[in-house]
């Protein structure tokens, strides 16, 4: 029994979707339409009530003026057309209601001693006069009396006032008595009236409801079409945002391109990363599988040399993918995590590690004495790889000199070399991936990716990469960084950054510095 009422709950949700639209842009108008008859019929039954409400006044302020005119008549008990007393209350009731003219759907009746004498003579949808049940309603009445009588032509209001005379013994009433729903007519058609414009306005309202609604979500349709166009394949699709209102769904419109940008770059990494790693692993894997084929187990040189060439591609693969990885990571967001980083004191680090590289006549040159906002260990990385870089291409004793400084709006830390220099031809080419240049490097196990990091690294800073470098005279690596100043220290308020900066060529007294001038960063050579 417990499980009965779930297929009805079932089929009534199923009811709902049905019968709910499923276009966004017709559940607008329809919403819009709804709003629009909402405010139609409020703004028609309030306009109705107020001006049925006024009729009821206006009816009531004159009723009560007929029997004050009434009441002037009688009072003074003279005859306007004699100028004698009236003779008879009859004569008194004729006198009253011709005397006053009836407005449309008002009528005067006059009674006496509760049979009806007199009436004006203004036409009324229904015989009052005739009217038995009203007759004995308001035609016998001791005091003023109103109230509302339901004839055959709808609702009557009425007042009626009785009438007497001194040495008459007769008894007469005179009445006053409108045709309520008559003179409500003009409300009733009034609000008719404001219908049938609701009706067109209803209609005019669907019409630019429509275009409006498909304005709108024109950036809804455009985002779902590119969507639907975006395959494997091609992820360059993008919603056309020029010439568009800056409004939310523009604002949408923005976010999906720029969500679709980074899938573009993750995808595009990723097949980057696929490419390379296949194009590259191919050869060491080649290379183990070949000696793998002619490895004649029985000769334990064989197997020794086999064993430690096929360990030397294992090392090579592991560094290559790691490479590759990082490069993978290089795309993303928070792959430089910056933090304020004393430069000079930085420089001198990674120049006392880059020393242990190689034989070589390393040398320091000018530090900039500033706090700016860096990744330490990623500037690292890429200094260190640029040093390795000059390494493989001097020979030992030859000069290399690192260094920093400031210019500007930007930092610039350099490695200079003496080595073969890099050719014109070569020098862009040699920040591509799995590139060398045509000097050729002493040391071939490398991977040809160093110089791709250094240049992610530059461009994760904001910044970038330069060469100077002409055969025959070296060549001068320079990351170019944006100086981004650290905030001061809490317990140095007063302190400068910039009063810090050192821009001349001195560098820090270090005991194994040379003394000799070395060479700045770059430049025409």
């Amino acid at each position: 029994m417990s499980g009965e009422p779930a297929p009805a709950a079932g089929w009534r949700a199923a009811a709902r979707r049905r019968l709910t639209p499923r276009a966004a842009r017709v559940r607008i108008i329809g919403w819009a339409l709804l709003l629009v008859l909402l405010a139609l019929a409020l703004v028609t039954l309030v306009t109705w009530r107020l001006l049925v409400r006024a009729t009821d006044e206006r009816m009531d302020v004159a009723l009560a003026a007929e029997v004050e005119e009434f009441d002037r008549i009688t009072a003074s008990g003279i005859d306007p057309d004699t100028g004698e007393p009236f003779a008879s209350v009859a004569d008194v009731l004729q006198t009253v209601i011709t005397y006053n003219l009836a407005r449309p759907n008002e009528k005067f009746l006059g009674y006496v001693d509760g049979a009806y004498r007199f009436q004006s003579r203004i036409e009324a949808p229904v015989l009052l006069s005739e009217d038995a049940a009203f007759a004995r309603l308001a035609g016998d009445v001791r005091e003023p009396t109103s109230g509302r009588y339901a004839s055959g032509a709808g609702e009557v209001r009425y007042l009626a006032v009785p009438v007497t005379l001194e040495g008459d013994p007769a008894r007469g009433v005179a009445v006053v008595a409108y045709f309520a729903d008559q003179e409500r007519q003009a409300a009733d058609d009034t609000a008719q009236l404001m219908l049938a414009v609701g009706a067109v306005t209803v209609l005019l309202a669907a019409a630019g409801a429509w275009v409006v609604a498909g304005r709108v979500l024109a950036p809804v349709r455009e985002v779902a079409a590119t969507a639907q166009g975006i395959t494997e394949t091609d992820l360059s699709g993008r919603i056309p945002v020029e010439g568009r209102p800056d409004d939310e769904l523009t604002g949408l419109a923005r976010a999906v391109n720029a969500m679709l940008d980074r899938v573009e770059g993750g995808v595009a990494a990723q097949r980057r990363f696929l490419d390379d790693a296949g194009h590259e692993l191919r050869t060491p894997i080649t290379i183990v599988r070949g000696h793998l084929d002619v490895l004649d187990p029985a000769d334990p040189d064989d197997v020794r040399a086999t064993v430690a060439l096929v360990d030397d591609e294992l090392e090579r693969m592991n560094r290559m993918v790691s490479e590759l990885l990082l490069l993978a990571r290089a795309e993303q967001p928070e792959f430089v995590r910056p933090q304020p980083v004393d430069v000079a004191e930085l420089t001198a680090e990674v120049f006392g590690k880059v020393r242990r590289l190689g034989d070589r006549d390393w040398r320091l040159g000018a530090v900039a004495r500033a706090d700016l906002l860096l990744d330490p260990q990623r500037l690292t990385q890429a200094v260190v790889a640029l040093a390795d870089n000059a390494v493989r291409y001097t020979e030992p004793g030859d000069r290399v000199v690192l260094g920093s400084r400031l210019s500007g709006a930007d930092l610039l830390v350099w490695v200079d070399d003496a080595g073969p220099g890099i050719a014109a031809a070569d020098q862009e080419r040699v920040f591509e991936r799995f590139a060398r240049g045509s000097a050729g490097a002493r040391r071939s196990d490398g991977a040809g990716l160093g110089l791709s990091i250094v240049q992610a690294i530059a461009a994760a800073h904001g910044g970038r990469v330069e060469l100077h470098s002409r055969p025959g005279e070296g060549a001068t690596f320079t990351l170019v960084l944006p100086a981004r100043l650290a905030p001061p220290e809490p317990d140095d308020p007063g302190d400068d950054p910039l009063d810090t900066v050192d821009d001349d060529l001195a560098t820090p007294a270090l005991s194994d510095r040379v003394p000799d001038p070395v060479p700045t960063e770059g430049g025409p050579r």
